[in-house]
């Protein structure tokens, strides 16, 4: 079935799914729904999302160059505690449509209404926000789903405070398992840095991210380029089509985080030492590698619609092409046969005893010296 074949994302998936059964099809949206955050006054927690609101779960890594302490399933009030530690500390929040629990974090942490209602609402364009006493960094972050077998991407939030780093996702699963590694061995100067070097960190893993998606995206499109030259199909034009799409997406996505980078390579603030400065600069450059490649990428598929039309008109004209000879060398034996079934009384091969073998031996001369013909001028 074509939506279990590889390369189909989730999405398309699902809709071919609910044509099967006879289901109403939910078209793909790229622009999402906000209506329900209509009216509302700034700072609200109103979600403009219809998932459900499962609890969240906090989870806080504490270390510092010779200490590493972990610890799970925390409360909101129980991180007081950790508001000034000595240590760098990082707060993850798994679940954001918890708005008691992102409100009560907000309170502790002194984070701006308009702040909270940036992280509850997941359908936020990659920026970069300054509010002197903390930094606050929305990004989009693809990975991988192993049970969906899909690149999904999510919104995850960060807030840099003196000595604090705090993340909110939506859902559990990321793509920062090195970086806790690194935490807990040691590996690195993580260990050595402060607060402003794990931001950064958590920053690159999210743009290393993208390698890993694109780097799906291209060899799809190196399978479609091999069924093209095989055998191009209306499944393989769909594949072109939700690839586009995804590339779209993910365009949508790096083209700002280019601007959070920059913003954040140069911004000023005593958050960020000097030292941080040079790895941010890198991440900018990796980011505009990311551009380039999704560029790329946008090109050849371009170019493979163009290859997949092209080739379906080639094969129409191979065929129309084989059938305008077949036309064509029954145009004269048509002639031929109409002369003779005129029937006319003064018709003097009527009555000629090898008549009809002569008629049919002219009929074959002109069939073969058309085929010769045609042979000759290389028409088939």
């Amino acid at each position: 079935m074509l939506r279990n074949a590889p390369g189909v994302s989730r999405g398309f998936r699902d809709i071919l799914g609910r044509q099967e059964e006879g289901r109403p099809v939910v078209p793909i949206r790229f622009v999402p729904r906000q209506s329900l955050r209509r009216g509302l006054p700034p700072g609200d927690l109103t979600t403009s999302d219809a998932a459900p609101r499962e609890p969240a779960a906090i989870s806080v890594i504490d270390y510092g160059k010779d200490t590493f302490e972990k610890h799970d399933q925390l409360t909101a009030d129980q991180c007081v505690s950790l508001r000034d530690s000595a240590t760098v500390t990082w707060i993850n929040v798994d679940g954001v449509r918890d708005v008691d629990v992102v409100q009560r974090l907000g309170d502790i942490f002194g984070l701006h209404p308009l702040t909270l209602e940036d992280i509850v609402n997941t359908h936020q364009r990659p920026k970069l926000e300054d509010f002197e006493d903390y930094i606050y960094i929305v990004l989009k972050m693809p990975r991988y789903d192993s049970e969906r077998r899909d690149f999904i991407d999510e919104q995850v939030s960060f807030i840099l405070r003196p000595g604090c780093v705090l993340s909110f996702q939506e859902r559990h699963g990321d793509v920062f398992d090195p970086i806790r590694e690194r935490i807990r061995g040691g590996r690195g100067r993580i260990r050595k840095a402060g607060a402003d070097y794990l931001m950064y960190a958590l920053v690159d893993a999210v743009v290393d991210g993208y390698f890993v998606l694109l780097e799906s995206v291209g060899e799809q499109v190196e399978t479609i380029e091999e069924e093209l030259a095989r055998e191009p199909s209306q499944a393989v034009m769909r594949r072109i089509h939700n690839l586009k799409r995804e590339t779209i997406l993910v365009r949508r996505a790096i083209w700002p985080l280019r601007e959070v980078i920059s913003s954040l390579s140069k911004n000023d603030s005593n958050l960020i030492e000097d030292a941080t400065m040079i790895y941010l600069r890198d991440v900018y450059d990796h980011t505009i590698q990311v551009i380039d490649t999704i560029e790329s990428l946008r090109d050849i598929l371009s170019g493979l619609l163009d290859l997949y039309l092209s080739s379906v008109s080639n094969r129409m004209n191979e065929v129309m092409k084989v059938l305008t000879v077949i036309a064509t060398m029954f145009i004269p034996l048509t002639f031929v046969a109409g002369i003779y079934g005129m029937n006319f009384q003064n018709m003097p091969e009527l009555s000629w005893r090898w008549g009809y073998p002569a008629v049919w031996g002219i009929m074959v001369v002109m069939l073969v010296g058309m085929l010769a013909f045609f042979k000759r001028k290389r028409w088939f």
